[in-house]
């Protein structure tokens, strides 16, 4: 049976996504949906495809996809990803260790969150 949300919130001034479950309440960045993002696009068909210069990104509506899922559209033109009830619960729940991971896959690429940036390793 999947964790169907009770409320669901979009606010744009802050670029989150909240969802209610009961009395659990999570507020998801558009940041983070967005480099988490279900598409092929990001998940590369079984190999992910790192996301990176997605720090200012916002979402810019949401939609329901059937009675299983949210069509997420974000302000960069990215809205291919079906995020599924369980997925939305998963990301929500495990929020803190998939940032971390995610961090650290950009630190380790030499990438980085913000698009104004690069980083350019010298080899002395």
């Amino acid at each position: 049976m999947p964790k169907i949300p009770s409320a669901i919130e979009l606010h744009k001034a802050s670029k989150t996504l909240t969802l209610a479950y009961g009395d659990e309440r999570y507020t998801l960045p558009a940041e983070f949906l967005r480099v988490h993002s279900p598409s092929a696009e990001v998940q590369g068909h079984g190999k992910p495809i790192l996301q990176f210069g997605k720090l200012h990104v916002g979402l810019s509506s949401i939609e329901p996809a059937g009675n299983y899922a949210l069509k997420l559209c974000f302000d960069d033109g990215h809205d291919s990803g079906l995020f599924t009830w369980d997925y939305l619960y998963e990301l929500a729940t495990q929020q803190e260790t998939l940032w971390t991971d995610y961090l650290s896959a950009l630190a380790a690429a030499g990438k980085t969150r913000d698009p104004e940036q690069s980083v350019v390793k010298l080899m002395l």
